[in-house]
């Protein structure tokens, strides 16, 4: 089920601008700890040992028993998801597989189903798939002991989130504050330039760091999904939540003026080549990973000064030699309107087979044991309340994670995430080639709305 967020009542707006405020504070409360001893880690003992406070969920014994579980992580957020499933194998004495996923994991999932070897649980990276997913009739509603741990650990809005038509279908393992740029501490020193705080101060930022020899931005162009981010945070503070929702559901087309507005304002910082590290084609030819790493490496020359992305960039920082709340700082992203904003993603796990075995997963995932497993690991957040705040290695993902807990259910989910995923979520296709096109050619911009909006209106069937 998609967030029917539209139907708020008017007493609701007060607390979501006040959770709006708190996320966007997530940044600047990073910030403010960078220089007292942010980088220090506080990590509980490692390698998949107990949560800091011990088991807090009980879980079957399935000695022998065999699952396989597909997600579309790879690199160091899947080596870090696999000390969770350890966890699981040495407290129920099952035998866990991860079983890497392509996107769109509709596609894969489908795949496999036919061929009669589905994995036994999937974690679902878009609120589109999932709905897909249900309509296939794939998937199995989550059990007892699972819901007992989603009612106890998850505020109402991440519950829905992992509902269609009111059944509850998914646990929303982990989630990401996506409105963050992270910067390389020695390149904005040597250029003499502070975080900015709008987007009129981002591109002039952009314009002195890229005079001094650094180019400003390292942007993920190879990976479409990337892109849909920046246009979504653009245009949530550009054109307001009520505009962001509507286009969620395709309520007003691609072709709405609020679309030309906010692809006219990406091309500001698109349309600059010398902003881009690599120039545009380098832009187009880097996948995030990348992305990521270039910004924090090469000492005082590193290939840009910023990237954009959630908190989870942390993971891809702790494959170079660069420490996050020292080498490596965070901002909010600015603000394009009157307000900052605030985007938020999740993955949500589902079972794909009426076992024991899988609903004692989707149980683990739900409780605070296993979300610490992974926070203590940097690089994740969890939607979980009853987490510890101490599992985080640092205090920048410390209060992320604090400021995400504490906006409650008033959040934006990311649009394209909730968009069907011929649309939404496919590589080479859909939102994410339009955008991918438009970041080649950012003066484009009536062509590029034309594109979104057939694709959306075939996606949506409207």
């Amino acid at each position: 089920m998609r967030r029917q967020a539209t139907s708020r009542t008017k007493n609701r707006r007060s607390s979501h601008a006040a959770a709006w405020t708190a996320l966007a504070a997530a940044g600047a409360l990073a910030l403010s700890a960078c220089g007292d001893g942010g980088d220090k880690k506080e990590h509980p003992p490692q390698g998949g040992e107990a949560s800091t406070a011990g088991q807090r969920v009980e879980l079957p014994k399935l000695t022998g028993e065999k699952l396989e579980v597909a997600a579309v992580w790879t690199g160091p957020e899947q080596a870090n998801f696999t000390k969770v499933l350890k966890e699981f194998e040495k407290r129920t004495g099952a035998t866990v597989t991860f079983v890497p996923a392509q996107d769109p994991i509709v596609t894969f999932l489908g795949t496999k189903i036919a061929g009669g070897q589905p994995p036994d649980v999937a974690l679902l990276p878009q609120v589109g798939a999932l709905a897909s997913a249900v309509q296939n009739k794939w998937v199995q509603p989550v059990g007892p002991e699972a819901k007992a741990q989603l009612d106890k650990n998850y505020s109402d809005g991440w519950r829905k989130l992992g509902a269609v038509d009111g059944t509850q279908y998914g646990v929303y393992y982990k989630a990401a504050n996506k409105s963050l740029v992270w910067y390389n501490a020695k390149a904005f020193e040597a250029a003499g330039v502070q975080p900015p705080k709008t987007w009129k101060e981002l591109l002039t930022a952009a314009d002195t760091l890229s005079a001094s020899g650094t180019p400003a931005v390292s942007v993920a162009g190879a990976d479409g999904w990337t892109l849909t981010d920046w246009f979504e945070n653009v245009y949530l503070s550009q054109a307001g939540p009520q505009k962001y929702d509507q286009l969620s559901k395709h309520q007003i087309k691609w072709t709405d003026d609020s679309v030309k507005q906010a692809l006219t304002t990406l091309g500001e910082l698109f349309g600059r080549k010398d902003f881009l590290a690599g120039g545009t084609s380098g832009a187009l030819a880097t996948e995030f990973p990348k992305s990521v790493t270039q910004t924090f490496s090469g000492g005082d020359r590193p290939a840009a000064a910023m990237v954009y992305e959630g908190d989870f960039v942390a993971v891809n920082i702790a494959q170079t030699e660069a420490k996050v709340g020292k080498d490596a700082l965070v901002f909010p992203f600015p603000a394009v309107g009157a307000k900052a904003p605030v985007v938020s993603g999740g993955d949500v796990a589902v079972a794909l087979k009426p076992s024991t075995g899988a609903q004692a997963l989707l149980t683990f995932l739900a409780s605070p044991d296993a979300a610490e497993i992974q926070a203590r690991e940097g690089g994740f957040v969890s939607p979980n309340k009853s987490v510890d705040p101490k599992a985080y290695p640092n205090d920048i993902q410390r209060n992320i994670a604090k400021a995400l807990i504490a906006a409650g259910d008033d959040f934006r989910f990311d649009m394209s995430d909730q968009a069907p995923s011929a649309f939404g979520g496919t590589p080479g296709a859909g939102e994410w080639k339009a955008l991918q096109d438009f970041l080649a050619n950012p003066s484009d911009v009536a062509g590029t709305q034309a594109r979104l909006e057939a694709d959306a209106a075939k996606a949506y069937g409207n």
